[in-house]
């Protein structure tokens, strides 16, 4: 068909003129003149390309529909049309009218106006165009009213009469439909659309139905983007105002209602901790225990709110009370929500109240009298408890809330619900540390010392270092009372002229070690003697070791502060037992836990009232003494010990004689602190030997606690089962970590030699020991570590109540009867008889230790005897029992 035909060519005339209008000309439209002769040249195929060329590149779905209909009028010159979209998922697939009646001339802002005004809804299946969507075939009817599909409704309502349609399913590049579009009555006076406007429409659509899925996914994309740069901002917003809720609130409502489009926003706040049931489960739990899997009590359902923020013209903040929850048609749908845990969508609020039975008995009072549809979302926490509720009221257009709608809603629900939490988080941390701050004033009022133990103190007599053999390193507290364990801590700052030096208030600094003492708590090992004891050892080694040339007198300082202070509420356990009990110590600090808390004590009391004797000291030494005092406090963990311990090695085998810099001077400091907090190893025996049966029942106390709360068995050393095994677990420690240190630290500090000889005399003694109780030979009992058993050989109870059986030898020559002699075959068996756990009638301690008293004490001579055996048995088994007899008598000889 050429442009010779006049009607065309007015059609033609016309798109150009549409395309000026839009400003979307297309290019070969543009370049060429609208010459008769130039119309001529071009063909039907020409304006067709043209025409799809217009709508191709065209990604505003607003845009591009209008250009759908009003091209479509123009070539098949219908008098107007209705372009509709499908929307939903199968079953319940509908169409929405986008455009409605446009005609040629109707401009694009009106055309929206109208569709928006009228929400038009067909589901498939229903209707002409519903019809034509389900069958995805086109529908020519000749005369509508005549066909039953026909709805004149629209036509009653407008005034317009229908003739002819002409329905066409748009389906994209997979063949699903995307819409329908519709085109009603001819303008050139025609009676039917004919076949030819059929393939023409058909052939147009086909390309729009591409055009319609870019745009849609283009439309996607940029509300996708835009979601995205909300949900960006949320996020920002979350962590801008975790101080406060209703700020946060503010911002989540108000992105909200400008990005859904809808009239008013609210959100309630639940009401947790109202009813009595969840104070009472909180008082019921008991202190220190973990919470048990199923709770006490039930927990309570969701019953009330005490919150409401709404931002509709204005933004308000309510407090609700429960008569409010009972009058608000709002809170009663929220509080159905909030009950169900589930997103509500309500289409007409009027007939969910009718369904719900709810009765307003005030109309002039009702919240929800302009309502119409209302989208309602759960808040969530963390923990998926619910709440609040978050309510989206009346969308823009009067429509319901879509599925879309209901996703993004969604994701507000969720930052919504974070943010939420996060503050009342940080409101609940607040609380806590107020109520921690309140529990710190009134532990620091009872950690302190009374200002009488404090006078006493400051008017008593401080004796001489001398008379409390200070500057010995065998100096021990079995003989001190607790008075003067104070008046001997107050000598050693006196001594080493602190309290002059860094102008220390004599009543601050006895004030300050009574409360020290005060904070020690009363376990077998770890108490204020024990600090009292590594405190005496830093002072002898820095005085009569000649520590003190190395280290400044503000480290001095720090050193004897950090040893007094070192094992600060010490509970009795160790990091370990910390750790597998989950403690709250444990969760505040993941390694070196007891020795973080001990420093935190200790500031705790320096920072308490007239106890912080670094008051004089300037900024700057105050920052210097408290890392000298932090550092060294936890380098008395061992396992810090163990990390620097070959570092510290390296320097003194590389001849290392400048100490002065901070990184070797925090290794010196740290492997000093080690030395004086093990430094018991290097006592006297009796001292050593009494210290170890308090450190063995502390620790023996710790493996009766993991038994009993952890259900595990605890290590060698802590297990009372096994305290028999506690001389050769002295000796591994003295191996491990004391004769290495007091070696290193000997021999590059001549002064304090005393320390390794000390150790290395008390670990013959515990190697003694480790024999005998290898032997069978010594023993602890039930409940203490006991004396030696020489100790009890060294007395001269007599013997009695021992039942011995005594085997003799055959003999060629018969033993005297005034002899008196006793032989008996130093076999091991005999020594096994006496182990614990064996069978044996020996079981008490005094007749064990008669029985060592009794045996090899015939008055015959050794050789007489082994001539006795040689006698009868042969050489080789002589031989054999001769070796056992020597062995087994060498061990006893510290006995006997």
């Amino acid at each position: 068909m050429n442009f010779n035909d006049q009607n065309l060519a007015s059609r033609y005339a016309l798109i150009v003129h549409n395309c000026a209008a839009t400003r979307t000309i297309p290019a070969q439209v543009r370049s060429r003149s609208p010459s008769s002769s130039a119309q001529r040249q071009l063909d039907e195929a020409d304006l067709f390309m043209d025409l799809i060329k217009d709508v191709a590149n065209e990604l505003d779905i607003d845009v591009l529909c209008h250009k759908i209909l009003v091209n479509v009028c123009l070539l098949t010159s219908a008098d107007r049309g209705s372009l509709f979209l499908a929307k939903g998922t199968p079953p319940n697939r509908y169409l929405q009218a986008k455009l409605f009646d446009v005609t040629r001339d109707t401009d694009l802002y009106d055309a929206l106006s109208i569709a928006r005004t009228q929400e038009i809804r067909i589901p498939f299946g229903v209707g002409v165009a519903g019809l034509a969507a389900q069958t995805k075939h086109p529908i020519n009817i000749k005369n509508a009213y005549a066909d039953p599909r026909f709805n004149s409704e629209i036509d009653a309502r407008t005034g317009y009469k229908t003739e002819l349609i002409l329905c066409m399913p748009i389906c994209n590049c997979e063949g699903d439909v995307v819409g329908v579009a519709q085109i009603i009555n001819k303008t050139d006076g025609s009676k039917e659309f004919s076949a030819r406007d059929v393939e023409v429409f058909r052939r147009y659509l086909t390309f729009c139905g591409i055009g319609i899925q870019n745009a849609q996914l283009f439309e996607s994309s940029v509300l996708e983007y835009k979601r995205n740069q909300i949900l960006l901002a949320l996020a920002r917003s979350i962590f801008e105002e975790q101080s406060n809720l209703e700020c946060l609130v503010t911002k989540i409502m108000t992105e909200a209602r400008e990005l859904l489009k809808c009239e008013r926003c609210a959100v309630f706040i639940l009401d947790t901790d109202h009813c009595e049931s969840s104070h009472l489960e909180r008082i019921v739990q008991r202190p220190g225990g973990r919470p048990s899997g199923t709770p006490a009590l039930p927990p309570p359902a969701p019953t009330r709110f005490h919150t409401l923020f709404e931002l509709a013209a204005k933004h308000s903040r309510t407090t609700l009370t429960p008569r409010h929850d009972i009058k608000s048609t709002l809170a009663c749908i929220a509080l159905a929500v909030a009950r169900s845990n589930k997103a509500l969508n309500i289409s007409d609020v009027d007939e969910w109240r009718k369904e719900n039975n709810m009765v307003i008995s005030d109309p002039t009072t009702d919240d929800a009298v302009n309502v119409r549809t209302m989208l309602c979302m759960p808040i969530v926490n963390a923990n998926k408890d619910v709440i609040g509720v978050a309510q989206l009221i009346n969308k823009e257009n009067g429509s319901q809330f879509t599925d879309g709608d209901i996703s993004i809603f969604e994701a507000f629900a969720i930052f919504c619900g974070l943010g939420i939490h996060n503050t009342q988080m940080y409101e609940n941390a607040c609380k806590l540390m107020a109520k921690q701050k309140v529990a710190l004033e009134c532990l620091s009022y009872h950690a302190t010392a009374s200002a009488e133990d404090t006078k006493k103190l400051c008017d008593d007599v401080i004796p001489s270092a001398e008379i409390y053999n200070l500057y010995s390193y065998k100096f021990h507290d079995f003989d001190l009372s607790d008075e003067d364990t104070c008046r001997a801590t107050l000598r050693m700052f006196l001594q080493c002229n602190l309290v002059e030096k860094f102008h220390i208030p004599y009543e601050v600094l006895c004030r300050w070690i009574l409360s020290v003492k005060k904070n020690y708590r009363p376990v077998k090992y770890h108490n204020w003697r024990h600090a009292l004891n590594v405190a005496q050892t830093m002072f002898a080694m820095l005085k009569t070791g000649k520590m003190e040339r190395f280290m400044s007198d503000l480290e001095i300082l720090g050193l004897l502060v950090a040893c007094l202070c070192h094992d600060l509420d010490h509970r009795g356990t160790n990091n370990a037992f910390q750790t597998k009990t989950e403690s709250p110590l444990a969760i505040l600090y993941s390694t070196s836990t007891m020795e973080h808390h001990h420093f935190d004590q200790c500031v705790m009391i320096l920072n308490s009232e007239s106890n912080n004797i670094f008051q004089a000291l300037s900024p700057c030494d105050y920052k210097d003494v408290m890392r000298v005092v932090e550092t060294a406090i936890l380098s008395t963990d061992l396992a810090m010990y163990f990390k620097k311990k070959s570092k510290f090695l390296e320097l003194v085998e590389n001849g290392e004689f400048d100490w002065q810099s901070q990184e070797k001077k925090e290794l010196l400091c740290g492997m000093m602190m080690t030395a004086c907090d093990v430094s018991a190893i290097a006592k006297p025996w009796e001292v050593q030997h009494k210290v170890a049966k308090l450190v063995a029942d502390e620790f023996f106390d710790q493996g009766d606690l993991e038994k009993l709360q952890l259900n595990q068995q605890p290590i060698a050393m802590m297990d009372r089962e096994k305290k028999d095994e506690l001389p050769q677990m002295q000796v591994g420690f003295i191996d491990m970590i004391c004769l290495p240190l007091y070696k290193v630290l000997s021999d590059t500090f001549p002064w304090i030699q005393p320390l390794y000889t000390g150790t290395m005399e008390n670990r013959q003694r515990w190697q003694d020991l480790a024999e005998k109780v290898e032997m069978g030979l010594t023993w602890i009992d039930h409940d203490t570590i006991d004396k030696p058993i020489e100790e009890f050989t060294a007395s001269n109870e007599a013997i009695k109540d021992v039942e011995l059986t005594v085997t003799t030898l055959n003999c060629t020559r018969p033993v005297s009867d005034s002899s008196n002699m006793a032989l008996v075959k130093p076999i091991k068996t005999s020594f096994h008889s006496l182990r614990r756990g064996k069978t044996s009638n020996l079981s008490s301690r005094p007749t064990r230790s008669k029985l060592t008293r009794s045996l090899y004490a015939a008055p015959s001579s050794r050789e007489e005897r082994e001539r006795t055996v040689r006698e009868e048995k042969p050489a080789t088994e002589v031989a054999s029992q001769t070796n056992k007899a020597s062995k087994h008598k060498g061990r006893l000889c510290h006995m006997l």
